[in-house]
């Protein structure tokens, strides 16, 4: 994983969508079939809007597997799409622990402090996300935003 994450930081990486789904698989694996069914069910479940029912699963899920960061990063963001705030920043903050490269949390959490009007936590989020994987659109646009924001000019 070290190597994939050198090469995800690499600015002149034009094949950092391969590096990325190369990530994102390696962190998908639990080497459960259960916690993979319970995975794949919360995330069919958040596709579809199914808010609850995603919840429901993942929930399941970080009961029978409480090390597994793709599950707390997952369940993160269904509690923050249904406006949850608390329980999704407890969440996404556990998956960091457990995985402190998990850049999609820390996007997460910096939309929802921006959604909170948590402007300097959001900024520090999405520059740390950033920082990891530097190619995620919505982080940088959400940085060019708030600081053209802080100092209320066109950048």
């Amino acid at each position: 994983m070290d190597d994939l994450f050198v090469k995800l930081a690499q600015p002149g990486n034009d094949a950092w969508r391969i590096t990325e789904a190369d990530i994102l698989r390696e962190w998908s694996k639990s080497g459960s079939a259960s916690v993979d069914l319970l995975l794949k069910r919360g995330e069919d479940a958040l596709d579809t809007g199914d808010l609850d029912a995603a919840i429901g699963h993942l929930t399941a899920l970080t009961d029978h597997a409480p090390d597994f960061a793709a599950g707390w990063q997952l369940r993160g963001t269904a509690y923050a799409a249904a406006g949850y705030f608390g329980p999704a920043i407890a969440d996404l903050g556990r998956a960091l622990e457990l995985e402190p490269r998990q850049f999609a949390a820390l996007t997460q959490l910096g939309a929802i402090f921006e959604e909170m009007e948590r402007t300097e936590s959001a900024l520090t989020a999405y520059r740390e996300s950033l920082k990891i994987h530097p190619h995620q659109q919505e982080a940088i646009d959400a940085v060019a935003r708030l600081e053209k924001e802080q100092t209320g000019t066109d950048i």
